[in-house]
């Protein structure tokens, strides 16, 4: 959706829905304008640590941000901080985070990049992939000396974090004072206009400001956008606590996680992951909440997975709804080395289709009546299966496997 030729108030309503501030707060303002009067696109940055490799909703919120920047015409520069990420961004930490190696980072970053594509344009004209080791990698102590003479302990220790660490008797590491500057640097380095980032984000984007004027250029304006908050309705969206929805999940399971959203948090789901309608949606909300969840569900699956998977997910979710085994899951091909005279134990069975972890934890579930063959409840923790016939193993209301031998 190219929005290149709307007017300024146009563009700042859009920029503006689902951010939580922007820095200075007339600066977006005076960047787009001097922007469209020089006929030049704007640098909109986003510096990402892979410290993980699975992105899900709440990180493409910054990325939907991007993506409308790049609609206007201007360039989104993504910057993978494979170095930075080696230091550990200490925001929101009560404790330093554990160190990884470059190939780590450089490894997730390949996955991240791959998945914010389900989000961002990659022409060239509107997009810019840059690693931060390219240029701190080669900073020389000297100038790192330099880098960090433009800023004080005590600025440092305004941040809510470190002052809770530091009046908590936890230890601050030095290279942890190192990562707001290494983050500003990168500022510097690919002249950014406009930074992009979360709440979380907020103090070091402000030393980015500071760094870039200390370097004689013109501070870039700081945009940053919530926290979206996990199914679990309390704790923020994260891959390690289960409460997230990933941008590269199945429509199915895009699907049934977006009906799972708590009616309160939904029309900041809403607002932050999707371009409906906000008044309409709270209005439907109000007098048919389920109404106004599958009308979110099939949006966020037209989003990731294109209009054409939308009644799929949402048949098999009302299929699953009703008791139904779905046609559409996951395939499971046993290879005979798995199979002994021809058979296999569903404990084995269990761990193998990815429904448990162990075989232990298949007994429990067993035991506690939670997995089926076909529909029916599994008794016999000893029962062994032949596999003459494809079967379909079921964990739970909603997760299915068709299994077949090789």
């Amino acid at each position: 959706m190219d929005l290149a030729d709307i007017g300024l108030t146009d563009a700042l309503a859009l920029l503006n829905r689902g951010a939580d501030q922007i820095v200075p707060e007339d600066g977006l303002q005076h960047k787009l304008a001097d922007a469209a009067a020089k006929g030049r696109q704007l640098r909109v940055k986003l510096g990402v640590d892979p410290s993980s490799t699975d992105l899900h909703i709440g990180h493409a919120v910054v990325l939907r941000k991007l993506r409308q920047f790049q609609n206007l015409g201007h360039k989104v520069v993504l910057i993978i901080g494979d170095f930075t990420a080696m230091i550990g961004d200490p925001s929101g930490r009560s404790k330093t985070r554990p160190v990884l190696t470059l190939e780590q980072t450089r490894e997730n970053g390949r996955t991240y990049v791959e998945q914010a594509s389900l989000v961002l344009d990659q022409d060239p004209v509107k997009f810019e992939l840059r690693h931060n080791s390219e240029w701190l990698e080669a900073l020389g102590f000297a100038e790192l000396i330099k880098l960090a003479s433009n800023y004080t302990v005590a600025r440092m220790l305004e941040r809510d974090d470190f002052t809770k660490r530091f009046h908590g008797g936890v230890p601050i590491s030095v290279h942890e004072f190192l990562y707001p500057l290494a983050q500003a640097y990168d500022s510097v380095a690919v002249r950014a206009d406009v930074e992009l980032g979360g709440t979380d984000q907020l103090f070091n984007l402000l030393v980015g400001r500071d760094i870039q004027r200390a370097y004689g250029q013109e501070p870039q304006v700081v945009l940053t956008t919530p926290l979206l908050v996990g199914l679990d309705g309390v704790e923020k969206m994260s891959k390690s606590l289960g409460n997230y929805i990933g941008v590269a999940e199945s429509a199915h399971d895009m699907f049934k996680k977006a009906m799972q959203v708590p009616d309160e948090q939904l029309p900041q789901y809403a607002e932050l992951s999707s371009s409906l309608d906000l008044a309409a949606l709270r209005a439907k909300l109000a007098s048919d909440p389920v109404g106004a969840h599958r009308e979110y569900a099939r949006e966020l699956v037209g989003l990731y997975h294109g209009a054409t998977a939308i009644e799929a997910a949402e048949h098999r979710y009302d299929s699953v709804a009703k008791g139904e085994i779905p046609e559409q899951m996951q395939q499971l091909v046993v290879p005979p080395a798995e199979l002994t005279d021809g058979a296999i134990g569903v404990l084995r069975l269990a761990t193998l289709a990815g429904l448990t972890s162990s075989n232990g934890e298949a007994r429990r579930l067993i035991q506690n009546r939670g997995l089926k063959i076909d529909g029916e409840a599994i008794e016999d923790v000893q029962l062994r299966l032949d596999l003459a016939e494809p079967l379909v193993l079921q964990k739970g209301r909603d997760t299915f496997v068709r299994v077949s031998k090789g």
